[in-house]
């Protein structure tokens, strides 16, 4: 369990080295500053009240002669499941959804226009288990369960575009499981779905026992806000993937994820921001908390001893920019909501700088008529 109670990077560099040095290293660390954003008293007392964290910071970029900001505010939620594993299903869809219209609202108080919930937002992340009951009562439909009327309501509530990860049943074909984000405009209407296109079996994460690779490709949706991707968890490993989403036109690529501290804590920081540099795009990595036990007792084939656990959730989620700077993450210990103020500019200016994509894609996107040597 080393690690799981310590809260975070940011709090223990504040806390140990002086004003001047903590400057460079966050230099060095996240790239050039965000601006700390100055949020509503009434969100912070809110926040505080629902005992969750609420940070805010925003990403500049040039101004431009002929293009007007393209100023977007997202709120990135990560959170734990409020009650034990074994708690009636109904039970805790309905707490979690208690949870979020809490946390939504604090999150509209703040102006956020596009908000994500953290991967299958509505349950514990039962699927080390392998076990079928109750885990799969979980599943819904996509385009009518319960958990995507009610974003339909939130998102007409307070103008936001909703992304949420759910376990979905697809019942009209066969009844097949899928790990789908669905995605609802700001008017309350659903413009799609995504999902999980790569499936990890590594350690306890058995997910291939529940639902396979998505088969939805790679879809970028058009919001008021701006265009939208959604990379499940294990697709942030993958950098073909971002890149998919980045050539469909995507200029905010969401990650919610479910990954323990053992396992991923040393790659969380690097691979979304990473793929924010080498797409020219923003990228927002989200990442539950806490820890959740499980009934009954499961072995990973390892030879180890069996559990009722895989480990701690680790928070930690953060907003990178395609400069390559990158916002502090929450923390690795609390439910939180991070408000980041986005302008899409810089997505078109640091590919006018840096061209990352163009030396790969120039043959596949080589016109017949042009001679090879012009290019």
């Amino acid at each position: 369990m080393a690690g799981s109670g310590f809260e975070s990077l940011e709090r223990c560099l504040e806390k140990h080295l002086p004003l001047a040095e903590l400057q460079e290293v966050k230099r060095v660390l996240y790239g050039k500053e965000t601006r700390k954003l100055d949020l509503p008293s009434a969100a912070l007392e809110a926040a505080s009240r629902g005992d969750f964290e609420l940070q805010g910071y925003a990403f500049e970029a040039a101004a431009e002669q002929q293009r007007k900001p393209q100023t977007v505010r997202v709120g990135l939620v990560q959170n734990r499941t409020p009650l034990p594993a074994d708690t009636p299903v109904v039970k805790q869809v309905t707490t979690l959804h208690r949870r979020m219209e809490a946390i939504v609202e604090v999150a509209a108080t703040c102006g956020v226009n596009i908000i994500c919930f953290q991967e299958a937002w509505t349950m514990p992340f039962a699927f080390c288990t392998r076990e079928k009951l109750p885990w799969t009562e979980f599943a819904e439909s996509a385009e009518d369960g319960p958990t995507t009327k009610f974003c339909q309501e939130l998102a007409r509530k307070h103008g936001v575009v909703v992304v949420s990860p759910i376990l979905e049943r697809d019942s009209a074909h066969g009844d097949v499981l899928w790990n789908t984000a669905v995605v609802i405009s700001s008017s309350g209407a659903v413009l799609g779905k995504t999902r999980k296109n790569h499936i990890p079996r590594v350690g306890d994460f058995n997910e291939s026992t529940y639902y396979m690779e998505g088969n939805l490709g790679h879809p970028v949706f058009q919001t008021r806000f701006g265009r939208i991707a959604v990379n499940i968890c294990y697709g942030r490993h993958h950098p073909l993937n971002w890149l998919m989403y980045s050539l469909n036109g995507a200029e905010i690529v969401f990650n919610p994820s479910a990954t323990i501290g053992a396992l991923s804590e040393s790659l969380w920081p690097i691979e979304a921001r990473n793929a924010a540099i080498a797409n020219h795009c923003f990228t927002c990595a989200i990442n539950r908390v806490g820890q959740e036990h499980f009934p009954n007792e499961f072995t990973s084939g390892d030879g180890k001893k069996a559990h009722r656990d895989f480990g701690y959730f680790y928070g930690s989620s953060y907003v990178a920019a395609p400069d390559g700077s990158r916002t502090p993450g929450l923390s690795r210990t609390r439910d939180g909501i991070l408000v980041a103020e986005l302008d899409l500019n810089l997505c078109r200016q640091v590919n006018d700088i840096w061209g990352f994509k163009r030396p790969g894609l120039r043959p596949a996107f080589r016109p017949r008529s042009w001679p090879a040597a012009a290019l």
